[in-house]
């Protein structure tokens, strides 16, 4: 538009921006602007998350394989590691404090062994999940995919290695006289339940520790706390005989205790159903359940701000 000067001339004055007056919310949803990093909702993040499913099997893997790839035995480790650990409980508390009362020698290694492989799936999960985020920032920052993809990628990481391991398990468990037999197929949906706890445990601590690293260091000392609780080296029924009940049954229905009890029951011919808290399934899918399914709303609630400072 023009309008005439004092002098007579002729000034050519701007137009008026089609976008004056507009709000940064308005101007954003004309021009179809999102803002980046937005959290989607959550069926779009679950269908996000299968988009990726490759993604996060190809970096557990790989994981997996640089796990010990500065090791002269490599993914040796990976066994010699729980077993080391499982010697030293024997000798500390098979062999000086007893704690194998009531067990056989026959059940009680099995028993031991089944019992530090399977905590120590749990306890690695853990663990790995509180460094998820903020051990993996630069690759937060400089790509864009679901974070749930992480902790979930290193829960598949800790089930791999499991699986790897259970070769020596059933070793262990047919020289001590407990033989294949129908029991043995438990195994899978007693592992598909406590991967299920794991991954969701995995994601409650990869939000926790995106915000406070110094919970890596914490949280060692929670999970020996745990395990020790758990009944990994002895029998809680038995060692808590003359304690209250009620203690003895919040140590045997804590989901650690629950999972460790399942798998002794499916592989240990001496190890029967007695030894099992009622209901015992049904608590199991409630802990994979619940945790799962709290935990993947509780991570997915923060995934707009993960990896910002």
């Amino acid at each position: 538009m023009s309008e005439t000067t004092h002098d007579g001339s002729v000034a050519v004055s701007d137009r008026p921006s089609p976008d004056e007056g507009l709000s940064p919310a308005e101007l954003a949803a004309k021009y179809g602007l999102a803002v980046s990093g937005a959290r989607p909702g959550l069926g779009e993040y679950i269908a996000q998350l299968w988009g990726r499913r490759h993604f996060i099997l190809a970096f557990s893997q790989a994981k997996l394989t640089a796990q010990y790839s500065q090791a002269k035995l490599g993914q040796l480790w990976q066994v010699a590691t729980p077993l080391l650990n499982a010697l030293v409980y024997f000798l500390i508390f098979g062999l000086i404090l007893k704690a194998d009362r009531g067990m056989g020698r026959e059940v009680y290694i099995p028993f031991l062994v089944t019992g530090v492989f399977v905590f120590t799936f749990t306890q690695s999960s853990v663990m790995a999940g509180v460094r998820a985020v903020s051990g993996n920032l630069g690759l937060v920052r400089a790509l864009h995919f679901p974070r749930a993809s992480l902790p979930i990628s290193f829960s598949l990481q800790q089930l791999q290695q499991l699986l790897f391991s259970m070769i020596v398990l059933f070793t262990v468990a047919v020289a001590f006289g407990s033989y294949p037999r129908l029991s043995w197929l438990l195994i899978l949906p007693i592992l598909a339940l406590q991967f299920l706890f794991n991954t969701g445990l995995a994601m409650i601590m990869a939000r926790m520790g995106s915000k406070t690293p110094d919970l890596a260091q914490l949280m060692p000392f929670v999970m020996r706390t745990w395990m020790y609780a758990s009944g990994v080296m002895f029998s809680i029924p038995v060692m808590l005989a003359e304690h209250p009940e009620w203690i003895g049954d919040v140590l045997q229905w804590n989901p650690a205790a629950i999972y460790m009890d399942l798998m002794r029951f499916a592989l240990i011919d001496g190890y029967g159903s007695e030894n099992l808290p009622p209901h015992v399934w049904a608590v199991a899918g409630g802990w994979a359940a619940l945790v799962a399914l709290g935990g993947f709303v509780y991570f997915w609630k923060a995934e707009e701000r993960y990896g910002r400072g």
